[in-house]
């Protein structure tokens, strides 16, 4: 397909989504969510946002491809709040011109500055902290720092999901902020040596992987460990979350990796006072609470207690080097994957 064939392909299927939503787009009562976050992390926090203003959430889950289609809509756009994950991409939401700034007296409140943008372009609503799955049977460690990753004592016994994934683009984003590349790439080398098969499925699979003896650890975020735990439609999780206990590796002169999920206000709301409404709810305590007791997420609200099942992980530390230089060396991360051959495997 061409360029120019692709983007009218966009743009159709953007004037269809416009169709579907015409009827919420200017209604009162409606704010329009572009999410890459998976919707049953974000439905209870949603529901409570609904119960609390009346205000009715409609959602587009979009696995890729969420910057371009709000693009292709142009001022047509009915996207009112887009909600994702990771530094890199919400920084890429700015660059890419799809939001806009919004200084607001709550949100910068609620909020502490570390976890929004300076220019008001995207505010961080949750933490999560990429952890170490360790099996309970065959891993007598109970601390780690990612630099041990690359010990050839973990050979074959390595689990990851894909080396060009957000979260471990973003991790080895902060490792380059910690040791600088050529330190990294070294690193990074050793850990696709260490790999017990190719990269491949989500954090949740990797669980399921050392549940079933394929390796004894892998990379994940802290909170799929409580969603597995409390899993009632696929009991099945319960096992594999049962398999395992969560180290909290450290950077020799930092803490552990931390991330967030954030929210944006789209350039075009057309129901920009509801967006702005939803955003100050995300940033409330009410909404904070949730995310931390249902989600199993870590709150940004200072000094607000995680879950008691995220308390049973351990305690985190978190790393303090500054989201903004994690962001700078997304680039030069994922290009670092492609040239170590992460995701080919060990064998290769």
């Amino acid at each position: 397909m061409t360029h120019s064939s692709a983007r009218s392909a966009i743009a159709g299927s953007a004037f269809a989504l416009a169709a579907l939503f015409a009827g919420s787009a200017l209604a009162d009562g409606v704010v329009n969510i572009y999410s890459y976050r998976q919707p049953d992390l974000i439905k209870p926090v949603l529901d409570a946002f609904t119960a609390e203003t009346g205000i009715k959430t409609e959602v587009l889950f979009l696995d890729k491809g969420l910057e371009d289609r709000i693009l292709a809509e142009g001022t047509n756009s009915p996207a009112d709040v887009i909600l994702t994950v990771d530094i890199a991409r919400l920084n890429n939401a700015k660059e890419k011109g799809v939001t806009q700034a919004l200084d607001d007296a709550t949100i910068n409140a609620n909020l502490p500055a570390e976890y929004r943008d300076p220019e008001g372009h995207w505010f961080g609503v949750t933490k999560r902290a990429r952890v170490v799955y360790a099996s309970k049977d065959r891993v007598t460690n109970d601390a780690l720092t990612y630099a041990s990753l690359a010990d050839p004592k973990w050979k074959g016994k390595i689990c990851i999901r894909s080396g060009q994934h957000d979260y471990n683009v973003a991790l080895i984003a902060a490792a380059i902020g910690h040791w600088g590349a050529e330190k990294t790439e070294t690193w990074l080398t050793g850990i696709k040596a260490n790999l017990a098969r190719k990269p491949e499925g989500g954090d949740r699979d990797q669980a399921k992987a050392i549940a079933a003896g394929e390796c004894d650890i892998a990379l994940g975020n802290t909170y799929y460990v409580g969603l597995m735990q409390t899993n009632e439609k696929d009991p099945e999780q319960k096992d594999w979350a049962a398999a395992i206990k969560v180290l909290f590796p450290t950077f020799e002169n930092g803490g552990t990796h931390v991330n967030i999920s954030g929210a944006a206000l789209a350039k075009n709301a057309p129901n920009r006072d509801n967006a702005v409404k939803l955003i100050q709810f995300l940033s409330s305590h009410k909404a904070q609470q949730i995310y931390a007791e249902q989600v199993f997420e870590y709150p940004v609200e200072p000094g607000l207690e995680p879950s008691e099942i995220v308390k049973s992980f351990g305690t985190l530390t978190a790393d303090t080097l500054p989201l903004s230089e994690i962001a700078k060396n997304r680039k030069a991360a994922s290009e670092m994957v492609d040239r170590v051959g992460v995701d080919d495997g060990p064998s290769s």
